[in-house]
């Protein structure tokens, strides 16, 4: 893939390294904060949620509703242009009209992806029984609900996961995750998954930055994403940055 000037290529998510420039709000972020497009040889703007294609890349940190807004008033071709000037190469700049369904299902795909690689690592906990009784011996570091969960279930979860944490009164609780039982299901390859836990702080840290960026995508600036409460050592709701 071709890509613009304005970025040189640097590791894949999970590292911060120095802070990038969102090429339509201007504000400066972490790079694991913001997302990185990249260019195709025939001109196809696409994401790279994982900032590994070569070359250089623009980055973006605004939520759906604003790349949307930007996308019907041509702002995101003219700053595009301007960012991958000459990287271009004479081939036409193509912005397809989905980008933003593409974003959020390549978000999505990072998101899930990463969950299976923890569950094949022995990191992910699945089940309410088996995530209660770890919650309640302090071996939990991230506790997640699907969308559709039960009130009632993901109470009894976040109580155990407190009472384990020696956090009660805290407000600690596990993560509501934008994946409903069926895509955790399907992307995990197991039935009825409702509930998850992590039990390694890396595990949670590498979640925690995935489901973040998705969350701040998807207009949610104000939901509770996996960041890391420092207080209790472990994962808990912490805000969205938004540029």
């Amino acid at each position: 893939m071709r890509n613009p000037h304005n970025e040189r290529l640097a590791s894949d998510i999970g590292d911060a390294g120095p802070e990038r420039t969102c090429i339509l709000s201007g504000g400066k972020a972490a790079r694991d904060e913001l997302l990185r497009l990249a260019i195709s040889p025939d001109g196809l703007v696409l994401p790279d949620v994982h900032a590994r294609a070569p070359g250089r890349g623009a980055w973006i940190g605004v939520p759906r509703e604003g790349l949307e807004k930007a996308l019907a008033k041509g702002k995101l071709k003219g700053a595009l242009t301007r960012a991958f000037g000459k990287a271009l190469e004479g081939a036409p700049l193509s912005i397809p009209d989905d980008l933003a369904d593409r974003i959020e299902q390549a978000l999505v795909r990072a998101l899930t992806e990463r969950l299976g690689l923890e569950l094949k690592s022995g990191k992910l906990l699945m089940g309410s029984d088996r995530i209660a009784q770890s919650a309640r011996e302090g071996r939990v570091e991230w506790l997640g609900h699907a969308a559709d969960a039960s009130e009632d279930g993901s109470r009894k979860l976040d109580q155990a996961w407190r009472v384990g944490s020696e956090a009660e009164g805290s407000g600690l609780k596990g993560t509501r995750l934008p994946l409903d039982r069926e895509t955790l299901s399907v992307a995990l390859g197991r039935d009825n998954v409702v509930h998850l836990a992590l039990t390694d702080r890396g595990a949670a840290t590498r979640v925690a930055a995935l489901l973040q960026r998705l969350l701040h995508f998807q207009g949610q600036a104000d939901a509770d994403a996996a960041g890391l409460d420092e207080d209790h050592g472990h994962a808990c709701g912490a805000p969205v940055t938004t540029n």
